[in-house]
């Protein structure tokens, strides 16, 4: 497996699931710094470390390797410039369950800012 390239994947991935290296680490059963390490493509990641993390992240290691960003960020504005588009035709299940819940976060977190800006505004 290349490591540099997996490590990238499993960072973008654990990104999108709000999940810190600290988390990632407990719950692979390593330290913070060895999973970073795994992150950066410095070290070796087993099929078995694979395993665990793709089990934390709700993937099968599968996806994790074929996971490409470049069909999943290819996000533009719709027509309407309400929103936006994610060309999902080649996601699998899990990748587009991740963005199901980074998009429900992302709405949360705007309703909040807005709730915000009212009270500022009110004040």
């Amino acid at each position: 497996m290349d490591n540099l390239n997996i490590g990238h994947k499993i960072k973008k991935l654990r990104e999108l699931k709000n999940l810190t290296q600290e988390h990632m680490a407990n719950s692979i059963g390593i330290s913070q710094g060895a999973y970073s390490r795994m992150e950066l493509g410095e070290t070796e990641i087993t099929y078995s470390k694979l395993e665990k993390i793709s089990e934390e992240l709700g993937l099968k290691p599968e996806e994790i390797i074929a996971f490409n960003e470049s069909v999943v960020f290819n996000v533009m504005n719709n027509q309407t410039g309400n929103g936006l588009v994610i060309n999902n035709s080649q996601l699998s299940e899990g990748e587009k369950n991740l963005y199901e819940q980074q998009i429900l976060l992302l709405k949360e977190e705007n309703t909040h800012l807005k709730k915000v800006i009212e009270g500022l505004i009110n004040r």
